[in-house]
């Protein structure tokens, strides 16, 4: 009784204190190899997998917390959304410059990840679903599923960046710095802006059991999404002409947990990534909690790309 009561009196809006930072960021693909990580192909082409997947969800993510942006109520909440959706914005943009100047300009094909991304936030979790209107009466709990989908995302961005962040071994391999970057600055401000979908989620009115199913279609959405698009990059790869690897096929899913049951530090392993998702089940979960905010900042503040950028500007 004690903790329903604690929760019912929950402030619903803004979860902390501290402004969170958009910046900009200026990477140079010219000398990424598209194994970046050395000798270790298949890492290498999972998690550039990576720059194909966020692009059109986090520009998605934009235009939603714009949609709602005016029903926001707590002063603060409404300045971390802005924050988060300029965050995002970048995000997309850099990620996109790595598909564009680095993984295209090496012969890979990625238009068919794209077109698949592109549906399912363009289309399929639009405003208007296929094409289809949305009943008046029905246009906020529309959003708000959406808003949901998007904070259980966020926890599992969080989890990934704490792991890209903490990692020590790309880098003791040899990984190339400016795609080891990438991805520990996206991963940093992932935990800088981390509380920010769950608090809009549950300002608009989310409520708590939403969360299971939502987890269960975010988690398989993800992990399958994850490895179709792997998969379809690696086919073209003559190093995997005779394994035809595909979303479908036993190989790709073995191959995942092999190399992370062998090294967690190359690849999170999937079943350690769906055992993340449980904090986030939990009546008590707080994304506060989750990271240590002044580790993001630090490595900020020294982000290559970050103070490339700044140079560009001065």
């Amino acid at each position: 009784m004690k903790l329903l009561s604690r929760l019912r009196n929950t402030k619903l809006g803004s979860s902390i204190e501290y402004k969170i930072k958009p910046r900009k960021v200026k990477f140079e693909w010219q000398d990424t190899q598209v194994d970046w990580v050395p000798n270790q192909p298949f890492v290498s082409y999972f998690i550039n997998e990576i720059n194909m997947i966020l692009p059109a969800g986090e520009f998605w993510f934009c235009r939603l917390y714009n949609k709602v942006l005016p029903q926001i109520r707590d002063e603060k909440l409404a300045e971390d959304v802005k924050a988060f959706i300029r965050q995002e914005a970048m995000h997309a943009q850099a990620h996109n410059s790595a598909n564009k100047e680095y993984l295209s300009q090496r012969n890979i094909s990625i238009q068919r990840n794209l077109e698949i991304m592109d549906f399912l936030f363009g289309k399929l979790l639009a405003d208007q679903p296929l094409g289809l209107n949305v009943p008046k009466a029905l246009d906020h709990q529309w959003d708000l599923f959406r808003l949901g989908v998007i904070a259980t995302v966020e926890h599992m961005t969080c989890v990934l960046g704490k792991y890209a962040l903490y990692n020590k071994e790309w880098e003791r391999l040899g990984a190339d710095p400016n795609m080891l970057d990438l991805v520990k600055w996206h991963g940093a401000e992932e935990i800088e802006h981390r509380t920010v979908a769950f608090d809009l989620y549950r300002h608009l009115g989310g409520g708590y059991i939403s969360r299971y199913y939502q987890s269960v279609i975010v988690i398989a959405a993800v992990l399958g999404l994850w490895v179709d698009g792997a998969a379809h990059i690696m086919q073209q790869d003559s190093r995997y002409a005779s394994i035809k690897p595909a979303v479908y096929k036993p190989w790709i899913w073995r191959e995942w947990a092999r190399i992370a049951q062998k090294d967690n530090r190359l690849l999170p392993h999937p079943l350690w990534l769906v055992s993340q998702q449980l904090g986030y089940l939990m009546p008590w979960y707080d994304p506060v909690h989750e990271a240590k905010t002044e580790d993001a900042i630090a490595y900020l503040d020294n982000s290559p790309a970050a103070k490339r950028a700044a140079l560009k500007v001065a």
